[in-house]
C-alpha cells in the first residue's frame, strides 16, 4: 500500500541559466533515485530559490528538460534573511512511497550545511 510522502532537498548554485538548470535536475534525479521512484509517484512539487537567483526559473529548468511531465509545479522566493546562506534552490516534493518508508533527503552542492542532520 502507498502512502503521501514530502521529501526536502536543496542544491547551491551559480546564478546562471545553465547551472540552475543542471543543479535542480541533478537534485531532482537524486531524490528520485535514493527514494526509488517512479515520476508517475510524484504529486507536485514546490521549489523555493533565494533572492539572488534569478536567471532561471527551477520549475521552468525541470520542465525544459523534459521532467515532471504533468505534475504540479511551483515556484516562490525564499524569504530575505541576514545571514542566511546565499545561492539555494530548495524543493519540497510531495509522493507517493510505500507505506513504512523512510523518506531520504537530500542536500548537495553546498546545501548540507542546511542540514547537517540529513546529510
Amino acid at each position: 500500500m502507498k502512502k503521501l510522502y514530502a521529501l526536502r532537498g536543496a542544491t547551491c548554485c551559480l546564478n546562471d541559466k545553465q547551472d540552475i538548470s543542471d543543479q535542480t535536475c541533478t537534485l531532482y534525479d537524486e531524490l528520485l533515485a535514493r527514494n526509488v521512484l517512479a515520476e508517475s509517484d510524484v504529486v507536485s512539487i514546490l521549489f523555493s530559490m533565494t533572492p539572488d537567483l534569478d536567471a532561471l526559473n527551477p520549475a521552468a529548468a525541470l520542465r525544459t528538460a523534459g521532467r515532471a511531465e504533468d505534475r504540479a509545479l511551483f515556484a516562490v522566493q525564499e524569504a530575505v534573511v541576514k545571514g542566511s546562506l546565499e545561492r539555494v534552490i530548495r524543493v519540497l516534493i510531495h509522493c507517493y512511497c510505500d507505506e513504512g518508508s523512510v523518506p531520504v533527503h537530500v542536500y548537495r552542492n553546498g546545501a548540507e550545511v542546511l542540514r547537517p542532520d540529513r546529510t
